[in-house]
């Protein structure tokens, strides 16, 4: 099958990966690669080429330095990448587009493709994706989310046509059976307010354990002024580190801390922690409660720091065992592309072509520097 993905542009996929969803598209692409798919990836210029790569812009996220000129030269720099991309796609050779950018063009521009497109869901609703959707006309377009609390989400707003889990390579993230000999609790992931990690030091302050910190510093000014004082002997802040070094920092601890202050869409680090055989002490917030079980893991109430603190104490009990089992049930990046593999082909078998029109034709028109037909902008 010929796949076209559309990744986002604030971050290259590429490892080390700025975060979850980064990590999401280059497994998708690969994978699909890998079983014969011709895939091509339509991402940021220092994204790997092995995802089958065709870079259409730098990554936004480097001129976006908080400062408004910056952030609107990001914004306008994503708009016409992606008005560009939809505009060529319309005569590319692919039988589906994925979308998995966030963002509002490709799905508003759905309808001027010949071929179907899907868009994962990997957030809430939010107010540019949910315009982009709005204006979607498409019929040939499904949408898909990553958790159950992802559909409740964006259900009010758009049939969500099925839930496809998130997965993680599990050979990657080796078992540990043994942590190791110097008890340590770890936390990892972007380093930004919205995922806590003021709160786990805290947390883990009150049990009198060490915290190892991984990650990139996503957001310096929260770094320098919650989280940088903190560090020393009792929390070591080690870097943002490949999949080899990471899995090895989270075989060796305790348990792992999970503290989003959001409804958190999946929880990648969850069900990395897991195959690592390290059981998890986490808020009780969007769809971590539904990557846990009993046997894998403890949930504390939001926000509370003395509930997370106890959460913790009762993880390191657990059997690791039972960790690694739940992450093979759940969370295998196989399963995930079995069922987006059986998408694709359902929505190919079921297209019909689109014909040309003013409304499909006048994206390529501006593009090309001809303006559009009065008629193209009539619903």
């Amino acid at each position: 099958m010929r796949i076209a993905i559309i990744s986002h542009l604030k971050h290259a996929i590429v490892e080390p990966f700025a975060g979850g969803l980064e990590m999401h598209t280059h497994m998708l692409a690969t994978r699909l690669r890998a079983r014969g798919h011709a895939v091509t990836l339509f991402a940021s210029t220092r994204s790997d080429p092995a995802t089958g790569l065709a870079a259409i812009c730098d990554e936004t996220a480097l001129m976006a330095t908080g400062i408004a000129e910056a952030t609107d030269v990001a914004f306008f720099r994503e708009h016409h990448a992606y008005l560009r991309l939809m505009s060529e796609l319309r005569g590319g050779p692919f039988d589906i587009v994925h979308n998995n950018s966030l963002h509002y063009l490709p799905v508003a521009m759905a309808d001027t493709l010949p071929m179907p497109m899907v868009t994962t869901l990997h957030t809430p609703p939010f107010c540019w994706l949910e315009s982009g959707i709005r204006l979607c006309r498409a019929e040939a377009t499904r949408f898909v989310a990553v958790s159950e609390a992802i559909r409740s989400m964006w259900s009010p707003i758009v049939p969500i046509d099925r839930v496809v889990g998130n997965g993680i390579d599990l050979v990657r993230f080796p078992y540990q059976a043994i942590p190791d000999a110097d008890p340590y609790l770890v936390w990892y992931g972007r380093i930004v307010p919205e995922k806590g990690l003021h709160l786990a030091i805290a947390a883990a302050q009150r049990i009198g354990l060490t915290l190892r910190i991984a990650g990139p510093i996503s957001d310096p000014a929260y770094y320098a002024a919650q989280i940088a004082p903190h560090i020393g002997t009792a929390v070591q802040y080690v870097g943002h580190l490949d999949h080899t070094d990471l899995s090895l920092l989270i075989g060796g601890a305790r348990a792992f801390l999970c503290t989003p202050c959001w409804d958190e869409p999946y929880g990648l680090v969850v069900a990395e922690a897991l195959a690592c055989g390290t059981p998890v002490a986490a808020f009780a917030r969007g769809a971590i409660p539904t990557l846990l079980d009993s046997s894998s893991g403890v949930l504390a109430t939001p926000d509370d720091v003395a509930s997370l603190a106890a959460a913790a104490v009762r993880a390191m009990q657990l059997d690791r065992s039972d960790s690694r089992a739940r992450a093979v049930a759940i969370c295998d990046a196989e399963t995930m592309i079995d069922g987006y593999e059986a998408l694709y082909a359902e929505m190919v078998a079921a297209a019909v072509p689109v014909p040309l029109t003013p409304r499909t034709m006048w994206p390529a028109m501006v593009a090309a520097g001809r303006p559009a037909p009065a008629s193209a902008h009539a619903r």
